[in-house]
């Protein structure tokens, strides 16, 4: 089989494609070369290969890491993370549509991992960071963090009913497909994380620790899917002031700021005067979420994003640390592996490390600086991508790179690259009924 799909990928060397898609905001046709769609279908084949081939035999999730090297932190290489699995969830329906896999051997995955979430630890209906794939027991993800992570459950559920929008309309078996992620979805206690009714969403709840983490979510960064799934949610949904409140601090988030020519349109600080968060923040939400036309009191959801790639896009061709190998090809700032551990990369900490999941998962707000990276990468720095796709970050200026994989950096590849060709995520995800009335219900036009 997968001789075959090699085979495949080869086919589509050539093959150039037409098609259209919203990349600012109307409607546009893509016209890509050749060599561009042939590009485009091998980094989006290899990025699925993490969660296809790569994941973890027993529960079908996606690995929290995977090192090419051999060598894991922790004893953790059979650890499986939630929201690096939604992810992927999105990712094996790419894999669907563009010919890797059959939708019947995506069937039969989906019941494998379903099967793992039904029994595995969760809390209130929250699903931690962490599990052990082969026994579903959570794994502490910091002392205090052993118990339900609101956000990584908020990109885990955000997976789900993509899936279910998928299948909804289905055979018998993908019906019954269906009903199970319905079950997991209105199990999730959104409103329990009020921690007693304020007017925010609390991170963490532990069984043994409580609120002890205390880390209450207010924006702007990653984690707007969040607060959008819970006012969405048909069994335990958060009142607007949740949001209007404690999300957008009583509308202080619309502080905006100018960066290189770019607004920010939204704050993305609330202490320090950095320019922008890492370039995640523009994809983990937005992989269902379509930023396209999306707007509310606070700010132009597109806006915002595409002026934070291109942000990081004149940060790199500035290059104002002069640190080796950046360039108007050579960008993108995110959290990633650096020389000295997991760090969060960003124009105002900058350690000189490139995480090509940046600009890759940021194709639909930047095509033209995306693309020059994916011919960098593939035609000038092959030694940088390995079996499932470019490893996870590198640094010209420290001759540093790593062999290694992250599932949360690699699944919104496959993801956002399939958003900018025919938008098949953003159309799956915003056509749930419940997604579009909890928007509504915060005041979202879309």
């Amino acid at each position: 089989m997968r001789y075959s799909i090699i085979l495949l990928i080869l086919l589509f060397v050539g093959a150039a494609c037409t098609t259209n898609q919203n990349t600012d905001g109307n409607p546009r046709e893509i016209v890509l070369e050749p060599e561009e769609d042939s590009l485009l279908t091998k980094v989006q084949y290899q990025t699925f290969q993490y969660f296809w081939d790569n994941a973890e035999p027993v529960s079908g999730m996606a690995p929290e890491r995977t090192h090419m090297d051999g060598i894991y932190p922790q004893n953790d290489k059979n650890v499986v993370t939630s929201g690096g699995s939604g992810f992927g969830f999105m990712a094996i329906l790419v894999g669907i549509e563009r010919g890797f896999i059959t939708r019947e051997q995506a069937v039969e995955r989906y019941e494998k991992i379903l099967t793992f979430l039904e029994t595995a630890d969760s809390f209130h209906g929250v699903y931690p960071h962490w599990w052990y794939g082969d026994t579903g027991k959570v794994k502490p993800f910091s002392r205090y963090d052993d118990g339900g992570d609101l956000v990584e459950t908020a990109f885990l559920i955000q997976g789900l009913l993509t899936v279910r929008q998928y299948f909804i309309d289905g055979n018998e078996r993908e019906q019954e497909l269906v009903r199970r992620i319905n079950d997991i979805w209105e199990n999730v206690e959104w409103d329990w994380h009020t921690k007693g009714g304020e007017n925010v969403l609390y991170w963490h709840w532990s069984p043994n620790y409580d609120w002890r983490m205390d880390f209450a979510v207010r924006g702007y960064n990653e984690c707007l899917i969040m607060y959008v799934l819970a006012a969405a949610s048909p069994t335990h949904p958060i009142d607007p002031a949740v949001y209007h409140e404690g999300w957008a601090k009583g509308g202080e988030i619309s502080t905006d700021r100018e960066f290189y020519g770019y607004r920010t349109v939204l704050d993305h600080y609330d202490t320090d005067d950095a320019p922008v968060g890492p370039l995640f923040w523009a994809h983990y939400s937005y992989l269902g979420l379509n930023p396209t036309n999306l707007k509310d009191r606070y700010g132009d959801y597109w806006e915002l994003n595409q002026n934070h790639a291109k942000i990081h896009h004149a940060h790199s061709v500035e290059n104002p640390n002069n640190y080796e190998g950046y360039s108007e090809s050579v960008w993108g700032l995110t959290s990633s592996y650096s020389m000295t551990g997991y760090a969060g990369h960003r124009p105002d900490k900058d350690l000189g490390v490139i995480s090509p999941t940046a600009a890759l998962s940021s194709f639909p707000y930047t095509p033209e600086e995306s693309m020059k990276f994916l011919k960098y990468l593939y035609n000038e720095a092959d030694s940088l991508v390995g079996e499932y796709g470019p490893y996870d970050a590198f640094s010209h200026e420290h001759d540093w790179f790593l062999p290694r994989y992250l599932a949360i950096d690699q699944g919104p590849i496959p993801v956002m690259i399939e958003n900018y060709r025919t938008g098949l995520l953003w159309d799956l995800f915003m056509s749930a009924p419940e997604v579009q009335q909890g928007l509504e219900t915060l005041g979202f036009t879309f």
